[in-house]
């Protein structure tokens, strides 16, 4: 067989992976949402600052109903994709940076901690939109465009899984606090890494003496909602080391916020509820 014949073939088989599979560390992609108009995209690409030939993805609104509709209300999805995100590789060991733009209910670290267990890596991620909105479709272009940048299949069970993560811990944000729920929620990771629970009762004890810890007071609704969360998450075989590993930014979030005065104030206010709790029994027995 002549050379040339053997180099078309294996051009053939090659060129249809070769898009977008193996992006190099500092290559960019883009995903942006469908129902933008031009003079968005345009304003969107400008400011993540990406170059003439970055690769562009879709994300279309069916896509945000497939991943989101079972843990939020189709009003709240709504009608058009928007939400656009940028995601750069970055060496091993960077861990996950994120930055947003115009989200307004899910918060950075609820984006990296749902990427984490979503089992991306090392990247530097951007999420934006032209106007304000809650933050809850950007996730799924993210994923999609780890995806294809790292040449590598996350399973629809955890993409599922990372959604309902980022939905439920900013609902809970909306009860307990966001700083708290992301807290939380990064907390028992950590735990979830160095003594991996096994059935659903150890599930409970790492939320429990992850929430004590912490000084944050749930409910058992609450408490129930993590717990079968995180139940669903062990059930997937998720790599918790690596999970952990990728969460640095969260953590020095997690500890400027315990160290910070807001923190602080906080973990007093916590104290005087106790401190009343114990003056009322005391009251009651006397």
């Amino acid at each position: 067989m002549k050379k040339w014949v053997i180099v078309t073939i294996l051009l053939c088989l090659l060129l249809p992976y070769k898009a977008f599979a193996d992006a190099a560390v500092g290559e960019m992609i883009v995903t942006l949402g469908e129902n933008l108009t031009k003079e968005q995209k345009s304003m969107l690409l400008s400011e993540m600052k990406a170059p003439d030939d970055v690769e562009v993805l879709t994300v279309t609104n069916a896509e945000e109903h497939e991943y989101l509709g079972d843990y939020i209300a189709s009003r709240l999805i709504g009608t058009k994709a928007i939400s656009s995100s940028a995601i750069t590789l970055e060496e091993k060991g960077t861990g996950i940076k994120l930055e947003s733009k115009n989200i307004n209910w899910v918060t950075d670290e609820m984006y990296i901690n749902a990427l984490a267990t979503a089992g991306v890596k090392d990247a530097t991620v951007y999420v934006t939109a032209p106007i304000p909105v809650s933050g809850t479709a950007a996730l799924t272009g993210v994923i999609k465009a780890y995806e294809i940048s790292s040449d590598k299949t996350i399973p629809e069970d955890v993409k599922q899984a990372a959604n309902e993560e980022m939905v439920k811990t900013a609902k809970l944000g909306d009860e307990i606090g966001t700083e708290e729920a992301s807290a939380l929620v990064t907390k028992i990771k950590e735990e979830m890494a160095e003594n991996p629970p096994t059935t659903t009762e150890e599930v409970r004890q790492v939320v429990e003496s992850s929430a004590n810890e912490l000084g944050v007071v749930l409910n058992e609704d609450q408490k129930q909602s993590l717990i079968d969360l995180f139940n669903k998450l062990k059930e997937l075989n998720i790599d918790w080391n690596a999970v952990g590993d990728q969460l640095t930014a969260a953590k020095d979030k997690l500890s400027n916020f315990l160290e910070s005065e807001e923190g602080q104030s906080f973990l007093d206010k916590l104290k005087e509820v106790f401190n009343s709790l114990i003056d009322a029994i005391k009251s009651f027995f006397n």
